[in-house]
């Protein structure tokens, strides 16, 4: 009996057990539920990252220059005489006298060679002694002159008679007529022998002129120098013969003048327009270091070469010392004045791209940034490692060296050192 109600009471208790249980269970589940809610998971509970700002690039800089008012322009070539004559004979015959020899140092009008010309002197006197021939027959023919200036005279007065006996009578008119016909035939000869004396006088000055001629030619027997120089070549001895006007065997000799060489240089476009006479140059030979011999542009072509594009030009160098020979090979430099200022950068600081040939610079803000604009130029030459620029920069300016490709206009940059862009 006791067994039954204690079952019974189980049986009784049970449900309330059960629900007392399910409220547990749910109050745990809420309790866990609002803690997992509110647990601080990271992976959750995180916010979205916040946009910062990208780090500056950092970049090499280097100053703009001005450049200097001066081109510098430097040229290699070789020094020439400023003269240069190979002397020919112009008389026939032989060398009887020779004064000088290679490297020989003459003075204008020095006498260098003495030809013997027997053929030429006897030309000459023969020539002299047909001018005194055709002299006689001046005087001659002068002589005729005035016989026909008296025959004319004494038909004028025997006419004029016989005109007057006609008229009376005394005299026949036939002989009248004789007598005036006789004074025209005197004065046709007067005039005849008076043309005779200009034929003697003309062929007078043609013979002198020939004598002119001879001499002049027996005064080349003696070969005189025409400048003052130096004999280079020498290709005749005394004994050997000669003959006159012949250009193009051997010369007797050739003279050089030294005391001034001359260089002819080609001057590009860039530096053309600044070219002008009187410019000053300097010299140097690598057979004297350290010696630096001063020159002056005398001339030039004025116009450019067409294929070259190029403008002649030479430099005169004084060599009162004779301290260079003609022939040596010589480095030039002319300081060119510039037509238009240049600005120089270092070649690496150039961009190409679609956008064109372009520069960065750096300029600072008011804030302290640095910040890099794209600056357009144009190109006026190369110098080894630097560019000259003609247009897009003042001078000055802080461009980025070797710009990374991933640079804009606009970016932020940090510097990393500074230099000078050369000169």
């Amino acid at each position: 009996m006791a067994d039954r109600d204690s079952s019974a009471a189980r049986e009784a208790g049970g449900p309330a057990r059960r629900g007392r249980l399910w409220v547990g269970l749910l109050a745990l589940a809420g309790i866990g539920l609002l803690g997992y809610r509110h647990w601080p998971d990271p992976s959750r509970a995180a916010t979205p990252p916040s946009q910062t700002a990208p780090k500056p690039q950092t970049v090499r800089v280097a100053k703009a220059q001005r450049a200097s008012d001066t081109l510098s322009l430097t040229q290699t070539g070789t020094a020439q005489a400023f003269d240069t004559a190979s002397l020919y004979p112009r008389a026939t015959g032989y060398i009887v006298e020779r004064k000088v020899d290679i490297g020989s140092h003459v003075k204008k009008g020095d006498l260098l060679f003495r030809i013997s010309a027997p053929d030429l002197d006897q030309q000459l006197v023969q020539a002299q002694a047909q001018v005194l021939q055709l002299q006689a027959a001046l005087i001659q023919a002068r002589a005729m002159v005035d016989q026909a200036e008296a025959n004319r005279h004494l038909a004028d007065v025997t006419n004029r008679r016989t005109s007057t006996l006609a008229g009376t009578g005394a005299e026949t008119r036939q002989n009248a007529d004789t007598s005036q016909a006789g004074v025209l035939a005197q004065s046709a000869n007067v005039d005849a022998v008076k043309a005779a004396v200009k034929v003697a006088e003309a062929n007078i000055a043609a013979q002198e002129a020939q004598v002119a001629r001879l001499k002049v030619l027996t005064g080349f027997e003696e070969i005189r120098a025409p400048f003052d120089g130096v004999v280079t070549t020498r290709n005749t001895d005394v004994g050997d013969a000669v003959t006159a006007d012949t250009n193009t065997g051997a010369p007797l000799l050739t003279l050089a003048r030294d005391d001034v060489l001359r260089l002819a240089v080609n001057v590009p476009l860039y530096a053309a327009d600044g070219v002008r006479d009187g410019l000053e140059a300097k010299a140097e030979v690598a057979q004297l270091p350290g010696k630096v011999f001063p020159g002056r542009v005398s001339r030039s072509s004025t116009t450019l070469l067409h294929a070259s594009r190029t403008l002649v030009t030479q430099v005169d160098i004084p060599n009162p010392d004779r301290a260079l020979q003609a022939g040596l090979y010589i480095t030039l430099t002319l300081a060119i004045p510039r037509v238009s200022p240049a600005v120089t950068v270092p070649s690496d600081a150039l961009i190409f791209d679609q956008n064109g040939t372009r520069v960065a610079v750096v300029e600072a803000g008011q804030d302290g940034s640095r910040r890099v604009r794209m600056r357009p130029v144009t190109i006026f030459r190369q110098t080894g490692s630097t560019l000259e620029l003609r247009t897009g920069l003042d001078g000055g300016e802080q461009v980025v060296v070797g710009p990374p490709a991933s640079l804009r206009d606009g970016d932020a940059v940090a510097l990393r050192a500074e230099g000078k862009a050369g000169t």
